[in-house]
């Protein structure tokens, strides 16, 4: 049986050393790092007792291009396929490099060890206390101080804290920072594949050994080949997303209060505007294509367009959505933005159609949850649709089509009341009815603020300028004999308040806070405060179930007129 790949066995240090000289690709460590420290602290745990910790898979890959932004000697001859994450760990902590984490900010991985009992530890404010422990290993490991004299200076500090520390106990401290600095000897195996093998077996390979899923492993070999055939447009999509979490000092950026986008959400709209299609396994095609390869660089450069991403911004505040807190699929937000750019440059309709028509459609998808089953899928779909749309009129339409059979009557009046009864605090529905909220240009409860005023990303104090209040209390409910989390928690309980009004308000029933705070309103004001939030007549003297149920059907009528307010616009 022919195999495809042969078994290598490198130390530790080979494998740093071929990294340093370019002999092994590993990636910019400037990259996003995702391993959390802890579990970088039970790799050297388990290095130093000689367990294994996984094998690494490289590819002899023919290449001639670079990898990752830093100049090395030579070309790779091997690119890391998997054990990227272990690999950047070991080489952050055994060269002393910072990494960058999800938030695109720097840090260094500071592992501590105690010799005593051969602890390993992260470091933290009391571990520098502690005498016992070696604070950070990297100097050690990364020879900037020397074995026996890194050894005597940690055993001399010691002392001067300790009462008395016997040879014997010298002894064996001695040994185990020994025995720490042997880590760099440690064998790690490597299974490489053949250079014969192209990209697209690869990646199969990749995906099928491990078992973490396939569409974000996917992703990871997608970014790692983007490395070795175009570094330059990795590179742009990880400077947008690092400046999209910075907030700008007055040039223009992509900062914004929606999305924290990651590469290979980008990479999924430069595939989705480039060719049209919604699965990232397409982009090992494009990569290698030189037609398809220059229409996916014009892609990646429309979507990263800043004035395309504002413009696109503003459409989810049309739609009535204000942060990142109110968006429940970040897959629907990209995938509406693709729409929103295939709209602008293939059917070139007018801004003022697109924002109210994108909007709509982000509404529609965000309530339905239409992509959240197979979302690639519903999205490919979506693109056979615009397939003989040929302007902008039609563009319209096809969209207008696809919203009126998703949102029926029977959604309406069947589906989303049912949607609503529960006690998920990050429902859909529920955030539909905020968005809702928004577009009527409703009022707090019992205030004369504005919803959308107080749901602003940009208002931040010790406390939440707007709360969900139980509109019947937890204590009130518990004296009832109501008391289980998701009977009280139910999505029709909540209303929106001001944090001092919520505190105000305690365990009253609405029989007793209602009328008191109603006075501060005329009638006219309290009916329309009655409809925005969905408040049946009289419900302060209703029982909590009867309560919960008519509150649904006029939360979904609420959520139908916001979107009916939204569709009314040419």
């Amino acid at each position: 049986m022919k195999t495809l790949f042969k078994q290598v066995t490198y130390s530790l240090s080979k494998i740093i050393e071929e990294i340093d000289n370019g002999e092994i690709g590993l990636p910019d460590i400037q990259r996003p790092f995702v391993w959390r420290n802890a579990k970088v602290r039970d790799l050297f745990d388990s290095m130093y007792k000689g367990f294994p910790v996984g094998y690494l898979l490289f590819w002899a890959s023919a290449s001639e291009h670079q990898i990752g932004t830093n100049i090395k000697q030579k070309i790779p001859r091997v690119l890391i396929v998997d054990g990227q994450q272990r690999l950047t760990s070991l080489y952050a902590v055994l060269k002393g490099k910072q990494v960058v984490g999800n938030d695109y900010k720097s840090y260094s991985i500071h592992i501590a060890f105690r010799p005593r009992d051969a602890k390993f530890e992260v470091t933290s404010a009391a571990i520098h206390k502690d005498h016992e422990f070696i604070p950070d290993i990297s100097p050690l490991l990364s020879g900037a101080v020397k074995r026996n004299r890194f050894g005597r200076e940690f055993i001399e500090k010691l002392r001067r804290y300790r009462k008395s520390l016997s040879e014997a106990e010298e002894d064996k401290l001695y040994d185990a920072i020994d025995q720490l600095y042997e880590i760099s000897n440690y064998s790690f195996t490597v299974l490489e594949l053949s250079a014969n093998l192209n990209d697209e077996m690869v990646s199969e390979i990749f995906v099928r050994i491990n078992s973490q899923g396939k569409s974000l492993k996917q992703a990871d070999f997608i970014l790692t080949l983007m490395s070795v055939y175009w570094e330059e447009g990795r590179s742009q999509l990880e400077q947008f997303c690092r400046k999209a979490r910075l907030p700008s000092t007055g040039e223009a950026s992509p900062f914004n209060y929606f999305i924290k986008p990651l590469p290979e959400q980008l990479l999924r709209v430069s595939v989705g505007i480039g060719v049209r299609r919604a699965r990232l396994e397409h982009m090992r095609a494009l990569l290698r294509g030189k037609e398809e390869f220059e229409r996916l660089k014009q892609g990646q450069a429309y979507a990263l367009d800043l004035q395309n991403w504002h413009e696109f911004l503003k459409v989810l505040l049309r739609a009535g959505y204000r942060s990142e807190n109110m968006i429940t699929s970040k897959i629907a937000l990209y995938y509406c933005y693709i729409m929103f750019l295939i709209g602008k440059r293939d059917y070139g309709v007018k801004p003022f159609d697109l924002r109210n028509t994108i909007a709509r459609w982000f509404f529609m998808n965000s309530l339905s949850k239409r992509y959240s089953g197979s979302p690639e899928t519903v999205m490919e779909t979506d693109f056979v649709r615009l397939r003989k749309v040929k302007d902008a009129a039609g563009f319209i339409e096809t969209l207008k089509r696809i919203i009126n059979d998703t949102l029926t009557d029977d959604f309406w009046h069947i589906t989303l009341p049912n949607e609503l009864e529960s006690s998920t605090a990050r429902s859909p529905s529920f955030f539909a009815y905020y968005a809702a909220l928004n577009l009527l240009d409703a009022q707090i409860l019992f205030s004369k603020m504005k919803v959308s005023e107080l749901l602003d990303p940009a208002l931040k104090a010790k406390k939440s300028a707007i709360e969900r209040h139980h509109l019947f209390p937890k204590n009130y409910l518990a004296k009832i004999c109501i008391k289980k989390n998701n009977e009280v928690n139910q999505l029709a309980n909540f209303a929106l308040v001001e944090w001092s009004d919520n505190l105000r308000i305690k365990d009253k029933p609405p029989s007793e806070y209602f009328s008191e705070y109603a006075k501060r309103f005329s009638k006219a004001e309290i009916d329309k405060m009655r409809y925005w939030h969905a408040l049946p007549d009289n419900f302060e003297q209703m029982d909590y179930p009867s309560f919960l149920l008519e509150r649904r059907k006029l939360m979904a009528q609420i959520i139908r007129d916001g979107f009916h307010q939204l569709m009314s616009l040419n």
